[in-house]
């Protein structure tokens, strides 16, 4: 391979970012919950999440982490447990009958840092960037190329990431979460869980 793949990258990037995980779960639910603002602020902070772990993965630091995995083990650890704890919230929430109180992400210090905290905490995304430059980006490709891809293939997950904040955070969607609040709940709660328990039991190294 003599030039970057953009099209497997792009569209990579894309089927990786709509796929159903924490990112996309965390962005439906604070948008229904707590409307378009909340949801943008958290898909800010996903992004940002994002282009660290793909500046990582893009300049070798992912090759380096991986030989000393304890540190990507640390992240999977705090990955899981805030997963299982944002399933267990929502499940106690789908407990409480009627309206009930709706639940959100631990955000004290804002959606934003949330976001980042979510995504950052995934060891995932590491080893899906290693693989895409791996086979995406040919050797010898210089820093600024890097650096241009690590832009682009941001831009087009964050198209993919406030595309699910501005639908899910709709009049209609509100209403519908209003309406199903509980059935909504126990979704997350189970979705959450499962991603939890993924994480943990994930397999960093061969």
């Amino acid at each position: 391979m003599d030039e970057l793949n953009w099209p497997l990258m792009l569209g990579a990037g894309i089927i990786a970012s709509a796929s159903p995980g924490p990112a996309t779960l965390g962005i439906a639910g604070t948008s229904m919950r707590h409307g378009r603002h909340a949801g943008l602020s958290l898909s800010a902070g996903i992004m940002a999440g994002s282009y660290i772990w793909s500046a990582t993965a893009a300049f070798g630091v992912g090759a380096i982490l991986l030989a000393h995995v304890w540190v990507l083990e640390t992240v999977r650890y705090c990955g899981g447990a805030y997963l299982i704890w944002l399933a267990f919230r929502s499940l106690r929430s789908a407990m409480v009958p009627g309206a009930g109180r709706m639940t959100d992400m631990p955000a004290p210090h804002g959606h934003f840092m949330a976001g980042l905290a979510l995504h950052i905490t995934n060891p995932k995304p590491i080893l899906f960037f290693g693989t895409l430059f791996s086979i995406g980006v040919p050797a010898g490709t210089s820093a600024g190329e890097l650096a241009l891809v690590v832009i682009i293939i941001g831009l087009n997950n964050a198209a993919v990431f406030f595309s699910y904040a501005f639908l899910f955070s709709n009049a209609a969607m509100a209403r519908a979460y209003a309406r199903a609040r509980r059935w909504f709940e126990g979704v997350f709660a189970t979705l959450f869980g499962f991603a939890g328990v993924q994480i943990l039991t994930m397999k960093l190294t061969q």
